[in-house]
């Protein structure tokens, strides 16, 4: 199989790195991928709005400002959807609703942590802080905002080890104690204050807020042959992105769609989550709400249900199975498992394979050990709410779920073959 060309590999790596700089949120996340979308000529849909769905266009439609489907109708959608799934979300420190802590003069903010994050790499770390923010206009209209502080803004400092002698062998960190950013010493001004000089819109006095922290580090290239993608969200963003780039560069009759949720992070089960109903009622709008046809259209459709699989770490190698350890920039992963965390049956891979094998795209395997728990995706999840044909695929990648993971240039590009090899 011929490897991409160095042109190649690094076109898809740094437009992932572009991608994920401006995505801190699933907030921008969706916006930035909608960019994407609306740049290529995609019709930009409104849920509220009545719907004139063509044969041979492209559309794109949001909810909640975190989740994103697009679609292309092709020659004729009744004949069935290829369709690539990623999630919007990673997990993270969100702020609280009353967040201030003031100790010893330091204004504190204390986070609530969400999804099953990892606390120790996001100590000593460059913070910034994003999000939406929602209240009410000087007209008195209840708006929302998507905001980016852009610089760092908070840390969360580590204990010296001259205080804790232990601290490389048996230091915990308690999410309440521990984890609070802080963000300067007290100067008057309260954090609602910072927002409202943050905002562009006229706001009379905010409501709430969905603000999460971020590592301000940009994504890089990193390697001796700069083979490693090493960045904040590559869990999932590189999925994201991905399918969004594999749907906009394919052309052809067939009909596809892409959608990357929110809340797959904390099982999914919200209204633009892959358990809600946004992409049941996307489809539904698409064959123009006939029972009948949306179970046939399902029918001849399958779902790729795109997230990053546990690369074999040369540290840790005992946590793998020995016959399904996935090597960085040897392909994607197609991931099994027999008790359903993971949705790919032997007729969805044995046909993903083949469209593979004909791109020229290696394939890897992962099982967990038996002795170990499994995650999941939203592939299960999808499978049971629409009753359609799915595989779980992702490329490999160390360090999940850290505020800085490692992916592979190469594996980008393979993913992206794989992925336009499966929507066409």
């Amino acid at each position: 199989m011929p490897t991409p060309s160095a042109t190649e590999q690094n076109q898809i790596a740094k437009g992932l790195c572009h991608f994920i700089e401006q995505s801190p949120t699933p907030f921008h996340a969706t916006k930035t991928a909608l960019t994407m979308f609306l740049e290529a000529g995609f019709t930009h849909l409104n849920e509220d709005d009545e719907w004139l769905i063509e044969a041979n266009a492209s559309y794109a439609v949001t909810r909640n400002d975190s989740s994103i489907i697009a679609f292309r109708t092709g020659k004729d959608v009744n004949l069935g959807l290829q369709m690539v799934g990623a999630h919007t979300d990673s997990p993270c420190l969100r702020i609280k609703p009353n967040p201030e802590i003031e100790k010893f003069d330091y204004l504190q903010l204390g986070v609530e942590v969400y999804g099953g994050a990892l606390f120790h790499p996001w100590l000593d770390r460059d913070l910034s802080i994003a999000g939406r923010v929602s209240g009410v206009n000087k007209l008195g209209n209840v708006v929302s905002e998507i905001v980016d502080f852009k610089r760092p803004v908070a840390t969360i400092p580590n204990l010296a080890i001259h205080l804790d002698r232990d601290a490389n062998t048996k230091r915990a960190i308690n999410a309440q104690q521990h984890l609070p950013l802080i963000l300067g010493t007290s100067n008057g001004k309260s954090f609602q204050d910072l927002l409202l000089e943050l905002c562009t819109q006229d706001f009379d006095r905010l409501f709430e807020f969905e603000l999460s922290a971020y590592d301000t580090q940009p994504p890089s290239i990193v390697g001796i042959n700069n083979e490693f993608v090493c960045a904040s969200r590559l869990d999932n963003l590189l999925s994201t992105y991905i399918g969004a780039r594999a749907l906009i560069d394919t052309v052809g009759d067939q009909a596809s769609l892409f959608i990357s949720t929110d809340h797959e992070e904390v099982g999914s089960a919200s209204a633009c989550g892959a358990q809600g109903p946004f992409l049941r009622n996307v489809l539904e709008r698409i064959v123009d709400g006939k029972a009948s046809a949306l179970t046939q259209v399902i029918g001849r459709s399958s779902m790729l249900s795109c997230d990053n699989a546990h690369g074999i770490h040369p540290n840790y190698a005992d946590k793998h199975d020995q016959n399904h350890g996935p090597i960085i920039n040897k392909g994607p992963v197609i991931k099994i498992n027999q008790n359903q965390r993971y949705a790919t049956t032997s007729v969805s891979s044995a046909k993903f394979q083949k469209r593979c094998e004909e791109a020229g795209v290696p394939i890897q395997k992962f099982v967990t050990r038996s002795d170990m728990g499994c995650g999941s995706t939203i592939g299960p999840i999808t499978a049971t709410e629409l009753g359609i044909e799915t595989l779980d695929l992702g490329a490999p990648q160390w360090a999940m779920h850290s505020i800085r993971e490692t992916a592979g240039v190469l594996d980008c590009q393979y993913l992206y073959q794989a992925a336009c090899a499966f929507i066409r």
